[in-house]
């Protein structure tokens, strides 16, 4: 292969902020991984990002919209989902609820899921990008660059 030739296929998804987009993102998701062994996983990643978005920010307004992208390449696949914004500027993270709470536990299950998660602020709207690695990444030195 080529140096500056990438094998990553890439695709996109706006979607409006509604409730029933959630399952359209999973859905999405799984058809795009097919019978990938990290398929389940992203397809919950995908889940729990898209209905962040639309809880806790502007994307979840009557004019919203939030916008998935999935990288997939030999070495890992990418979900990424960027949020409208407009949550008071404070960016996603992980949080400890007890017990009796009914919210709070996403991010913390995508981290988990997840071999890296990465939360990017861009004028306000978030980017919430989790990497499931499809082999074991190389150490130090091991990258040809």
């Amino acid at each position: 292969m080529h140096e500056y030739t990438s094998t990553a296929r890439v695709w996109g998804l706006t979607c409006p902020g509604l409730p029933e987009e959630v399952s359209r993102a999973r859905r999405w998701t799984r058809d795009i991984l097919g019978s990938s062994p990290l398929a389940e996983d992203a397809e919950l990643i995908a889940s729990e990002l898209s209905a962040n978005a639309i809880l806790h920010t502007a994307s979840g307004r009557p004019t919203g919209s939030f916008h998935l992208a999935l990288a997939v390449s030999s070495q890992v696949i990418a979900l990424s989902v960027t949020d409208a914004g407009g949550a008071g500027g404070s960016a996603p993270k992980v949080e400890h609820p007890d017990e009796e709470a009914v919210h709070g536990r996403g991010l913390g299950m995508v981290s988990a899921l997840a071999h890296r998660v990465v939360v990017r602020n861009s004028d306000g709207a978030h980017t919430v990008t989790a990497e499931l690695f499809t082999s074991p990444r190389p150490g130090p030195g091991g990258h040809p660059c």
